[in-house]
Formats: structure tokens, C-alpha cells, sequence
């Protein structure tokens, strides 16, 4: 798992390997996803730059574009709502998990399951594949809204 700084540190690597130019803006963006323990869509990571950040004056396309870019180069990753967009997190920080989600309100529950890990490892062996990478979303009706 890496820090903060180990990750600006990735950032710059990778906008020189793409020769694009490091920026305070794109940094506090990446850092909003990195420090806080949710799920955010691109005008809720707004919301936090002019409220944290006022002095940065980022606009709305430049977090979609700087959201997209970060989801890009694996920094970040992102959870699909169709119309309703996507949620964001900092991936590089965080030990490897997986996602219940409310279809209702949107609510998103983290978890790590050792015994969903060993089957999905199972499963890919019987098959001959080696897992690479994965990623696990259950959707479900939360129990706040089930009760409404």
C-alpha cells in the first residue's frame, strides 16, 4: 500500500511519460479521492475542491478530465451507476476490496471476504487463468431501504 506522496510522486511519472504537465489541480484532486473514505461522483469531488480549495478555481470539465485521465493510469477507479454516472475512489492506497451497492439510494458497503478470494482463485486455476486483477460488485437493496 502507498502513501500520499508515493502516489504525487506516480503522478508526475506518469503526466511526464504522456509528456503532460504536472498541476496543483489535478494533485488536489487525487488527493480529495485518496484522503476520504467514500465513493464520490465528479461534482461531489467538485463541491470539495471549491470548498477546500477555493484558490485553485477548477471547473467542473476539469474534474471530469482529470477524473477520467487519473482512472486512466490506475490511480483512481470507479464504480459504474449508468445514467446516473460513476463514483470514484483512490485505488492505490487501499488493500484490494470489493463493493455492495444499494440500487436504491447508492449506498456503497466495502469488503474483503477470504473465502470469496479462494473460490475466485479456485474458479480461475480449473480454468487455466492466472487472476491478474478483479474487481467485485454485488447490487442489492440496502436494509434502510427496505424498511421504507
Amino acid at each position: 500500500m502507498q502513501n500520499d506522496k508515493t502516489v504525487l510522486e506516480d503522478l508526475k511519472v506518469v503526466l511526464k511519460d504522456k509528456g503532460m504537465k504536472y498541476t496543483e489541480q489535478r494533485a488536489v484532486i487525487l488527493q480529495i479521492l485518496l484522503n476520504i473514505d467514500d465513493h464520490l461522483n465528479a461534482e461531489e469531488v467538485h463541491r470539495i475542491v471549491k470548498e477546500k480549495y477555493p484558490e485553485q478555481n477548477i471547473g467542473i470539465a476539469t474534474v471530469y478530465r482529470t477524473l477520467n485521465f487519473l482512472e486512466d493510469v490506475n490511480l483512481i477507479s470507479s464504480i459504474s451507476f449508468g445514467k446516473d454516472g460513476k463514483k470514484y475512489e483512490g485505488n492505490v492506497t487501499k488493500e484490494h476490496h470489493d463493493h455492495i451497492i444499494c440500487t436504491s439510494c447508492g449506498k456503497i458497503v466495502e469488503f474483503f471476504d477470504e473465502d470469496i478470494e479462494k473460490r475466485q482463485e479456485d474458479i480461475a486455476n480449473k480454468n487455466g487463468f492466472k487472476i491478474t486483477d478483479h474487481t467485485m460488485q454485488i447490487f442489492g437493496i440496502c436494509q434502510k431501504c427496505q424498511e421504507n
